[in-house]
């Protein structure tokens, strides 16, 4: 299936390393300019040589530009840079890092404030700038990663249980807002992915349960219908699907990509 993506301009927040980086990949393979941003200029300017090794002689450029995402100047500064170098922003990929991890009683108010830049904010931000480029052209996608948190809460993640909904009422919400503008606005919910920081979790922790690491993902994949944990290009997949011309009639959607993990109707 040709997607229309050849010659469109993808930004992908978060993209040096798991899934924004999966997402990237994906973009460029299809043809697809891709500005990829992260805070750490090493990993982002590896992550942008290997994309250009992955899609060989295709005439696709990989821009990386350095960005806190908790900074509201760093994100106005890539989208002014993607604008300076493309004159369009026709695919917007909205990811962070997760928040602060605790019990609710050693959450402080910094974590809280901290958590809310990253996971919430963020993404605000970032629509916020790119929006009135979208709008001008009559045509965009916008796609938020957010978690399987977001529609079945985790214990152990108390602030990404608590902000990532609000992810989901934030597209459904601009949805009906922009569709009348050509924008698609849509989210995906993830379930556990293999990335490599999932990797060097399941090491350390098969490490201290005095097991393999196989057997540690085993027992970890054991309420998920299809018995393992996801590669990211599988949620890649489906990113690149809603950012694609094909994805025409699909807006204020939440897709799960979890293996099934998921239980619940909604």
């Amino acid at each position: 299936m040709d997607l229309g993506l050849r010659g469109r301009v993808a930004l992908v927040c978060a993209a040096s390393q798991g899934l924004g980086k999966a997402a990237a990949r994906g973009f460029a393979r299809e043809g697809a300019h891709v500005v990829i941003c992260a805070r750490q200029r090493k990993p982002l300017m590896e992550t942008a040589r290997e994309i250009r090794e992955a899609i060989g002689d295709q005439p696709v450029q990989v821009v990386p530009v350095v960005a806190d995402l908790t900074s509201a100047r760093n994100i106005t500064a890539v989208v002014a840079r993607t604008m300076k170098t493309f004159g369009r922003i026709d695919v917007l990929i909205t990811n962070a890092g997760g928040p602060p991890v605790a019990p609710f009683d050693d959450l402080d108010d910094s974590k809280w404030e901290q958590g809310v830049a990253l996971t919430l904010m963020s993404a605000v931000r970032c629509i916020r700038a790119v929006l009135p480029h979208m709008r001008k052209r009559q045509w965009g996608r916008i796609v938020n990663i957010t978690s399987i948190a977001a529609k079945q809460p985790i214990n152990d993640l108390v602030i990404s249980s608590a902000l990532r909904p609000g992810i989901l009422g934030l597209t459904r919400v601009l949805a009906s807002q922009c569709g009348k503008d050509g924008i698609l606005v849509n989210s995906v919910a993830p379930g556990f992915m293999l990335t490599s920081r999932m990797q060097q979790i399941g090491q350390s922790r098969s490490k201290e349960q005095g097991i393999t690491v196989e057997e540690y993902f085993r027992k970890q994949s054991s309420d998920i219908p299809l018995q393992r944990y996801g590669d990211p290009e599988e949620l890649a997949n489906v990113i690149v699907f809603l950012g694609s011309e094909r994805a025409s009639y699909v807006t204020g959607a939440t897709v799960s990509v979890d293996g099934g993990m998921l239980k619940g109707l909604f």
